[in-house]
């Protein structure tokens, strides 16, 4: 095996490997902010407060301490039945 061909290989993979990483957030994937108060029963993302464990956990729709994933700017736009969502749990 040619070594100098194969660590001209790995040289490139690592070049592309990090210009992926270093691109903005923004070039990847549009902003997320946590949103309170508007995930379904079961249906939150991670870190649900006191009772949950992570994703999944919620125990009621709307629950206060739950929180989903929501495009940025969107949260405290969201009408639930108990109100609007919440950028911190209540």
């Amino acid at each position: 095996m040619n070594t100098t061909l194969t660590a001209a290989a790995l040289a490139a993979s690592l070049a592309a490997a990090l210009t992926v990483a270093a691109a903005p957030a923004s070039a990847q994937e549009p902003a997320k902010e946590k949103c309170y108060g508007v995930a379904l029963k079961g249906q939150n993302d991670c870190a649900a407060g006191p009772g949950t464990t992570c994703a999944g956990t919620s125990k009621i729709d709307y629950q206060k301490n739950a929180w989903k994933l929501v495009p940025a700017g969107t949260c405290v736009t969201m009408k639930t039945p108990n109100g609007t969502g919440s950028l911190t749990p209540s």
